[in-house]
């Protein structure tokens, strides 16, 4: 939701030609910023689409701000906050997160911000009686829009609950908004789907529209929709549409371009060159694409840092350099709890081999000061192995030798994939009291990581949470994933218990977690602007 205070005040018409003795130029013509006058034919429409990707991206990057990526991660069961800049704290120091929390704000701000693009668009579409774009046509950008919109409201019913439900353009300004309930969210998400799983494409590795939304997306976030209102059967279906398809396939052979070097089937799906349909990556959904603006004019919507925030800063040990085998130079602003390194996984799960998670270091730098050491492995010892030579994932290492600094990380986004259809549809069976079934879906996956086959008797809604963090570790938006399936506050508090031996400074510890935290407060911004309404807050925080 727009700042609905906000009004701009453009002055046109202004002529200074002495032959000009009117004075006419001193009218205002006042305009609006809510709903912006948009074009109306296909060029047009392709160009708010675009816009929708744009928007998205900075969700998924926030350029240059490295505690937002690590406000979905820290706090949870899988990580511990090493190097905060600020913006995350509340999110692991629970007793600070207040009404008038940033985080919550912006995500807040950043969604409402795309209903009210989506609006503007499928009112648009929906009422233009042009016989220049075909209804087909038209169909497709509603439902591409309408994808966009339930995607939106999907993340504000998981981190909000029930809110303020818009389906038309604001043309002015309103301070009166209320409430709708979770039920009414969720029926609108359930007709965009509807519509948008019927009129999107196929999938295609066309260059021009490979990164768009194609009908296999929608299938994916009307599945995860599913699960999230209590309503798995429907889940499965979704899965199921997906994985009959045949239009994906788990990668489980080596491809692109470092197969000829050493690796596996799984890391290969994370190399810059390889994670687009186009690449060879026949699991990939959705795919969003980020390119370094140097080389590709407006190729990112910023600098992401997902690099930084998940590597490690191997480069402050004297004697190591920043390199392309170790992901590139990371600052490590969390670190991988010790559950995940040493208890998650099973010996030969590929997804935990040294070509996914880097364990080891040797001293790299081919200095002739260094030349005692070189290649000999750097201890664990103290203090470094909290931020400087942990463990870490290298599903977002990137090396550029012209930018050794590293001040963006370009590779792609993989939003939507095959593994996580199997581990969608695991979890509808598991609440569907189908432990067998969701224990052959599970082992698809293992079969494919080299993991050892479980059983129905393994099978409950925890096994499928520690699973996706094996398949999905640093891609998934793990705090989103907790808050949906309502698990945050059970799991944070049991597996990302600190041990007091462990040299982490009191103040990164987890504090204050509370059932309420399930959910973000409302911000307190946006309640003490809607003066004509009570736009009421979650249970457990107080306004003011």
């Amino acid at each position: 939701m727009k700042n609905i205070s906000k009004l701009i005040i453009v002055l046109l018409g202004l002529n200074l030609v002495l032959s000009s003795c009117g004075d006419d130029f001193l009218e205002e013509e006042i305009r609006s910023d809510f709903t912006p006058e948009t074009l109306n034919d296909e060029l047009g429409y392709k160009a708010q689409l675009i816009g929708l990707y744009q928007m998205l991206s900075t969700f998924e990057t926030r350029s240059g701000d490295q505690g937002w990526l690590c406000v979905w991660q820290a706090g949870t069961d899988i990580t511990w906050p090493t190097e905060p800049q600020g913006i995350e704290v509340p999110y692991y120091k629970y007793n600070q997160l207040t009404t008038d929390d940033n985080a919550a704000y912006q995500s807040w701000q950043l969604w409402y911000n795309m209903v009210e693009n989506t609006n503007s668009i499928i009112s648009s579409v929906e009422n233009n009686t042009s016989e220049e774009i075909a209804q087909e046509e038209k169909d497709a950008i509603n439902a591409e829009a309408r994808f966009f919109r339930a995607y939106a409201y999907n993340n504000l019913a998981t981190l909000f609950g029930g809110v303020p439900l818009i389906t038309e353009p604001v043309t002015e300004a309103r301070f009166d908004y209320t409430r709708n309930s979770l039920e009414e969210i969720n029926a609108q998400i359930e007709e965009d789907l509807t519509f948008a799983t019927a009129n999107l494409g196929e999938p295609t590795s066309a260059p021009e529209f490979e990164s768009r939304v194609n009908k296999y997306a929608a299938h994916q976030l009307f599945a995860t929709f599913y699960l999230r209102s209590g309503q798995p059967d429907l889940a499965e279906d979704q899965a199921n549409i997906i994985i009959n398809s045949q239009a994906f396939q788990l990668v489980d052979e080596r491809y692109g371009v470092k197969s000829s070097e050493p690796g596996d089937p799984f890391s290969d799906m994370f190399f810059k060159g390889n994670q687009r349909r186009s690449q060879g990556n026949t699991e990939a959904i959705w795919v969003l694409e980020n390119e370094n603006p140097a080389d590709v004019r407006g190729g990112s919507s910023g600098n992401p840092q997902h690099r930084r925030i998940w590597g490690a800063g191997y480069h402050n040990i004297n004697g190591m350099i920043p390199a392309d085998s170790l992901g590139g130079r990371g600052v490590a602003r969390i670190r991988l709890n010790n559950w995940v390194i040493y208890d998650l996984y099973d010996d030969t799960d590929m997804r935990n081999s040294k070509y996914n998670i880097h364990k080891r270091f040797r001293y790299n730098n081919p200095d002739p000061n260094f030349s005692d050491i070189y290649g000999e492995l750097v201890p664990y010892t103290g203090i470094d192995t909290l931020a400087r030579i942990q463990p870490y994932t290298l599903k977002w290492g990137h090396f550029d030798p012209a930018d050794v600094f590293g001040f963006g990380m370009w590779k792609d986004f993989i939003l939507m994939r095959l593994g996580e259809t199997y581990l969608l549809k695991a979890e509808a069976q598991v609440m569907q009291n189908n432990p067998g079934g969701a224990a052959t879906t599970i082992n698809i996956l293992r079969t494919r990581a080299e993991a050892p086959q479980v059983s129905a008797g393994d099978m409950d809604l925890d096994f499928i949470l520690d699973e996706r963090v094996r398949e999905l570790l640093a891609e998934e938006n793990r705090r989103m994933t907790l808050m949906r399936t309502k698990m945050l506050v059970e799991r944070a508090t049991r597996l990302n218990v600190q041990d007091e031996s462990i040299p982490l400074p009191q103040t990164m510890r987890i504090e204050g977690l509370q059932e309420f935290h399930e959910l973000f407060p409302i911000p307190l911004r946006e309640i003490q602007l809607n003066k004509e309404a009570e736009l009421t807050q979650n249970p457990g925080y107080t306004n003011g």
